[in-house]
């Protein structure tokens, strides 16, 4: 906790007023059939055009006015005053507008037992959650395949799931940790103000308070709309019942004519057998009728006004979005030069210029055979190889393919590549790296010094919790390899995941502690940089972050191994050649176990392609080895799906990898 930055910012905001489980990856057991690795030298087959880019449209000025103005008709009705951003696919923010009484600010989620701790209990600026919730309502959604809102996140992060009384001793939810992701600290997302290039970062990260929705037009996923009034930024600590929440029912009117396409909202997607949440408002709990809502234009001065927000939105009225895969929004189509396979899409500057090319490693130095750019290229194009096969878990109709982000790293957590697919939901990005760094990080020699560097006592406190979790005094120094699953099951509240009554994992807050805005390590890490950000956006600061996410010191000048934070659910693998960790590759955009599989067969399938040179983690060092805690629990390293692939009946397609 670090109370002197949790009080200028709450001052500032003021004067704003395995495969299968415990086996791994490793291999072992039998029956079904296996995945034949690719020829040496030669390229897994493709389906050739399977994914093509969204609709070419955009909200225009009118269009947010009417978002807006029905959101205001709305909160008349319900005596609420309240601010109402809208943001475009990539996270620009097309509109701030405050009504006249609103509040200036809200509070995030005391900690449960009433002490707080990295962001619980924060004064800060409505705007600024605001336009996150709006933001996630764009970011977790797709034009093709499902749409979420901020009440689905809330599902999906919180320490069981679904969360709800009667479901303690569950595992946590899915994306469990996503929420510190789109950071405004974030060197993946952008800040720039006179560009539209995105993915934009987020003031808060991503959003877990009902009250955000994505907007759509014509079925084409074009923005997200955020509503803040009450005192409370939060998450729904019960799923089983229905709230009468005055924000979501608000946001819900301003998207009336916007609609999300009924048959993928998060209502019609399950996961492990559990339908997601999308909204417990509907057009039979509003009390207008949006389409009804007087204009925009009659609204007058008296209403409200477009509210500037430093660093994201100059308060000149209603702004355009761009077109999703425009050169302009920062995402297009990757050419033939920059990536082999039709249809991947990459990050570009807007001007043209690949943000992330494929490069070869920078670790030289640190006695390596760094990644070459060509080791690089095999890991992508095969991993969007397994992607193209891959049905997806979180997609209507069902059986269509999976469409995820993916990001190579190096040893240092230097981005080596970043592609996608078109569709794929933008959270995925930034998660992408995140979880690429996170690994590389955490199975290198050097993630016990970098944790020990960091100015924070309760930063470098994590080391011992989890060298006396492992029993070992020289954990952390890279002796063994942890993917992502592993990290996320070290990250828990409870060990084994989900078991009440179990300590927490070595990376995790107690549960007396622990909520989604406290949940260990990873907001420990972050929280000085986004308090930095909230007293800047508020006015207190005259500084803003810098695009680092933590304070950890730099491998070298410049390169920083967690420059966009830490993540801790599922979705990467670290990169050997042969007992020399040389890299990472982390998949974010659909379920957990598709974005283990894609990782790790993109790490198997490019070293087989290339003879054998770089791959997966040796067996004898894959956390799956190891038995942890007071319980002698296997940690896991991987879990696949099972016959996950549209073209082939295929089973245990990890197994023995």
């Amino acid at each position: 906790m670090r109370s002197v930055t949790r009080w200028a910012v709450s001052l500032a905001a003021l004067a704003l007023a395995s495969c299968g489980g415990g086996g791994g990856g490793g291999g072992g057991g039998s029956g079904g059939t296996t995945t034949t690795p690719p020829t040496p030298g030669t390229p897994s087959p493709t389906p050739a055009g399977v994914y093509t880019l969204p609709a070419a449209v955009a909200l225009t000025t009118a269009d947010v006015q009417q978002v807006i103005a029905q959101a205001v008709a709305e909160a008349r009705a319900r005596n609420l005053p309240v601010v109402i951003a809208v943001t475009d696919r990539v996270g620009n923010v097309l509109a701030v507008y405050s009504m006249a009484g609103a509040r200036a600010t809200t509070v995030t989620r005391a900690g449960p037992t009433g002490v707080n701790t990295d962001a619980q209990g924060l004064t800060v600026p409505a705007a600024g959650a605001a336009i996150a919730k709006a933001i996630t309502g764009a970011y977790l959604s797709s034009s093709g395949g499902n749409s979420f809102s901020t009440r689905t996140a809330s599902q999906i992060v919180q320490e069981h799931f679904p969360p709800a009384p009667s479901t303690a001793g569950l595992e946590g939810g899915p994306l469990f940790g996503v929420q510190f992701s789109s950071l405004p600290c974030s060197d993946v997302t952008t800040r720039t103000a006179s560009t539209t290039v995105g993915p934009r970062r987020t003031p808060l990260g991503l959003s877990a308070d009902p009250g955000g929705f994505p907007l759509y037009k014509n079925g084409t996923l074009v923005g997200g709309v955020g509503v803040v009034g009450d005192n409370d930024y939060g998450f729904d600590r019960n799923i089983l019942d229905v709230d009468a929440d005055d924000e979501e029912n608000i946001a819900y009117a301003a998207t009336v004519g916007f609609d999300a396409p009924i048959d993928q909202r998060a209502d019609r997607i399950t996961v492990d057998g559990t339908a997601l949440r999308y909204s417990d408002a509907s057009t039979g709990t509003l009390r207008t009728t949006p389409s009804s809502a007087p204009a925009f234009s009659t609204l007058g001065a008296a209403a409200g006004a477009f509210t500037p927000v430093t660093g994201y939105y100059s308060g000149a009225g209603a702004l355009a979005g761009q077109v999703y895969g425009a050169e302009a929004s920062g995402l297009r189509l990757a050419t033939a030069a920059e990536f082999s396979i039709a249809g991947a899409m990459v990050l570009s500057d807007g001007a043209g210029a690949n943000r992330f090319p494929i490069r070869g490693g920078t670790d030289a130095a640190d006695g390596l055979t760094p990644l070459s750019a060509a080791e690089v290229r095999a890991v992508l194009e095969e991993a969007f190889t397994i992607m193209s096969r891959a049905r997806g878990q979180i997609r209507r109709p069902l059986d269509s393919r999976a469409e995820v982000s993916m990001t190579v790293v190096d040893s240092r957590g230097q981005i080596l590549g970043i592609v996608r697919a078109p569709d794929a939901p933008v959270f995925g990005i930034d998660v992408s790296a995140q979880k690429a760094r996170t690994v590389a990080l955490l199975s290198g020699q050097r993630a016990a010094a970098e944790l020990l560097g960091d100015p924070s006592a309760d930063v470098r406190g994590f080391v011992q919790k989890t060298r006396d979790f492992f029993g070992d005094a020289t954990a952390l120094t890279g002796r063994n390899a942890l993917a992502a699953k592993s990290i996320g099951n070290l990250a828990r509240p409870y060990f084994p995941d989900g078991e009440v009554g179990r300590p927490n994992g070595p990376l995790s807050r107690p549960i007396a502690l622990w909520s989604p805005l406290s949940t260990g390590l990873q907001s420990a890490l972050v929280f000085g940089n986004l308090g930095q950000h909230l007293g800047f956006v508020s006015g207190g600061l005259a500084t803003d972050t810098p695009a680092r996410c933590t304070s950890l010191p730099d491998v070298a000048p410049g390169q920083n191994p967690l420059q966009n934070g830490l993540q801790i659910f599922s979705g990467a693998v670290p990169i050997y050649r042969g007992s020399q960790l040389v890299g990472a590759i982390g998949v974010s955009g659909d379920g957990i176990d598709q974005d283990d599989m894609i990782s790790f067969l993109g790490a198997h399938n490019g070293g087989a392609r290339l003879g054998g040179a770089i791959g997966n983690a040796p067996v004898a060092i894959r956390s799956d080895t190891l038995l942890v805690g007071p319980t002698q629990t296997r940690l896991r390293y991987v879990g696949c799906p099972f016959a996950p692939f549209l073209d082939t009946n295929e089973q245990n397609v990890c197994q023995g990898k």
